[in-house]
């Protein structure tokens, strides 16, 4: 969504029973949290991480920046914070590890992300 011009993603359910409520329509719905109340256990799904992943990097206030990637198997998303930071998050849907060179202002870095994994590298001010 970041890199298509989407400015913030709320989710309408946080944190929802493992029938998928409170839910007036009766329709199992999923969200980040999902409580057990009869086993008084509470689960974390993958969209918490992913939410957690983006939120503790990518602050308010950042700027996403352009990116581009040959790699059909890699999502990347990119963000400039107003300290001066870059946060690269990658996303690899493939089913087997990859490595790829980071560019950013002529300086490569080469990276490795395991399979279905998702990564976030961060780039203080002071090493860009």
């Amino acid at each position: 969504c970041l890199n298509h011009w989407v400015q913030g993603w709320v989710d309408w359910n946080m944190v929802l029973d493992t029938q998928g409520g409170p839910n007036w329509a009766k329709n199992w719905c999923i969200a980040p949290i999902i409580v057990d109340p009869e086993k008084d256990e509470v689960y974390y799904t993958p969209l918490y991480y992913v939410m957690k992943h983006f939120s503790k990097h990518i602050r308010p206030g950042a700027q996403v920046l352009e990116v581009s990637h040959t790699d059909g198997d890699l999502m990347v998303t990119a963000a400039e914070n107003e300290n001066g930071s870059i946060v690269v998050v990658v996303f690899n849907e493939g089913e087997l590890p990859r490595s790829f060179d980071l560019n950013i202002d002529g300086t490569a870095r080469m990276i490795a992300i395991d399979a279905q994994a998702l990564q976030t590298i961060v780039i203080e001010p002071k090493d860009i």
